[in-house]
């Protein structure tokens, strides 16, 4: 890859210090972090490829640089594919990790959904990069698993101490270690993606 420089558009955290651990290693790859003075992006589209456009357009145009950013989002059978885009939010806005992990569990046991087979999920993550010229990449990666009937582990966040990915002896993500979780996860394969499409187009 020739060297390229990614400012982290993401204003989650825990989602940056993600995509700094799975996309650091890669050479010739540097990792900016997001400006803090840069307002957050307001996430008005319907879709993970657009919110994720939306994120990286606007961090490239108030840096000045190339910006990666991504959009997650739980998809759960029972539930008609909600909350998909709305994942970050689904219990409100401003909503806490434990919030929508609550209301998750709440709307599946409204709907019935008490069997392993009844709570079928998967997770979606759309990786998207912005260039200062108007070119762009993107790629996606997924996982299907279940929702547990309650939280498990303590590590994660978001919706990982009730998504068990299939595979795994029905351990949550938030019950593996961060080398498990990514090697496996939606985003980790997401990011893995646009590594090597990254590595395929010089520029």
């Amino acid at each position: 890859m020739p060297d390229l420089t990614l400012v982290i558009a993401s204003a989650n955290v825990d989602k940056a210090a993600e995509i700094a651990d799975i996309l650091g290693a890669v050479p010739g790859l540097t990792l900016v972090p997001r400006p803090p003075d840069v307002p957050d992006v307001e996430e008005t589209e319907y879709t993970l490829e657009a919110n994720a456009r939306l994120k990286a357009q606007a961090l490239c145009r108030a840096t000045g640089q190339a910006a990666v950013a991504d959009d997650t989002g739980l998809e759960v059978d029972a539930l008609d594919g909600a909350p998909g885009v709305y994942s970050a939010r689904f219990a409100g806005e401003g909503a806490s990790y434990a919030d929508n992990v609550a209301k998750m569990l709440a709307e599946l046991e409204r709907v019935g959904a008490g069997r392993p087979e009844q709570r079928r999920a998967r997770f979606r993550s759309v990786a998207f990069v912005a260039y200062p010229d108007g070119t762009e990449c993107w790629v996606e990666g997924a996982v299907s698993g279940t929702i547990t009937p309650d939280a498990r582990g303590a590590g994660g966040f978001g919706y990982d101490p009730i998504f068990a990915p299939d595979g795994y002896d029905g351990r949550t993500f938030a019950q593996m270690s961060v080398e498990e979780k990514h090697a496996v996860s939606h985003r980790g394969r997401a990011f893995r993606a646009l590594a090597d499409r990254l590595a395929e187009a010089p520029r």
